[in-house]
């Protein structure tokens, strides 16, 4: 099975990453290491990677009709976890842990290698705009809005002067004006992106597994872990699923796009959580535990849909 073979692929190397946070074999202390690892990719790495591949990918309506179904799938499922957790109860940090979990993917991180091992490079291009036309507006808006709102620190938050510091979506921006005007791409430069594109995917991957952690686990926090889990994995790709077809999605694209969803919880959230004193550690362990359960939930939605 291709895709099973793809996401144990990915696995091994998010294993490297948690064998290094385990064992720390370098001088260097994890904390730096992976912050440097996240700010390499952040700031230089993907940029180039988002330049190179939106300035060649095929823009239009296409792209809009992405952005419409990745933005209806995070807001139904922040929705629903919203609902549940108001109903449940749930004290307000672990609420908003589970809010950000359930609602916000690893589109990015895992859904970049992933889909590229799939289904090729042109691939590229789903993940990048699903990410950075629907998930990352969404996240540093309305997601900021709501840890601000469940969280303890009451500072003025301006969610789109933090939008427009955004590196690769300045880098997308950028692409798509020129990919619009017709300006082709520098053969020259077309490699110096590649080159540094390619360093995305193994660091991406490795720094995903020395964020995995289980220390957030306990009784208590166990109904809303389940809660995320079936939201993340579960109803979000359903939820794309349904309305991808309506819009024109077919074959390899549809799947796409679901397998985009269906992406464990986003490793980025972590930050958000620790600056907006939310449950970082029950954040922590729902990335966790939502990364090791794709290894089962990805391959069974590419079968469902009749993938090869």
């Amino acid at each position: 099975m291709a895709v099973f073979e793809t996401v144990l692929q990915m696995m091994a190397m998010v294993a490297l990453g948690a064998f290094w946070r385990w064992r720390q074999p370098g001088r260097v202390p994890l904390a730096p290491l992976r912050s440097a690892i996240t700010e390499l990719v952040y700031h230089l790495l993907l940029p180039a990677l988002v330049l190179r591949v939106l300035w060649q990918a095929e823009l239009g309506l296409q792209s809009l009709a992405i952005s419409v179904v990745a933005a209806s799938g995070i807001l139904v499922a922040m929705a629903v976890a919203t609902f549940v957790c108001r109903r449940c109860g749930i004290a307000a940090p672990l609420a908003g842990a589970a809010i950000l979990a359930a609602a916000f993917g690893n589109f990015t991180y895992m859904g970049l290698p992933v889909l590229i091992a799939v289904f090729g490079d042109w691939a590229a291009g789903i993940a990048i705009q699903y990410d950075l036309f629907a998930s990352t507006p969404l996240l540093f808006t309305v997601g900021i809005l709501l840890a601000s709102r469940y969280g303890h620190v009451h500072e003025a938050v301006h969610p789109l002067r933090r939008l427009a510091a955004i590196p690769p979506l300045w880098a997308a921006l950028l692409a798509m004006v020129l990919n619009l005007a017709g300006v082709p791409l520098p053969a020259g430069l077309a490699q110096v992106l590649t080159y540094l594109g390619n360093g995305v995917v193994p660091l991406m991957l490795l720094a995903v597994g020395m964020n995995l952690e289980w220390r957030g686990l306990d009784r208590e926090r166990l109904g809303p872990l389940v809660m995320v889990l079936l939201v993340q994995l579960l109803l979000m790709p359903l939820v794309v699923w349904g309305l991808s077809g309506p819009l024109g999605f077919r074959g390899e694209l549809r799947l796409a796009l679901v397998l985009e969803a269906a992406m464990p919880s986003m490793v980025l959230g972590i930050v958000l959580c620790e600056h907006f004193r939310l449950d970082t550690a029950f954040y922590a362990a729902a990335v966790t535990v939502s990364t090791i359960l794709g290894l089962v939930t990805l391959p069974a939605w590419y079968l469902l849909l009749g993938g090869a």
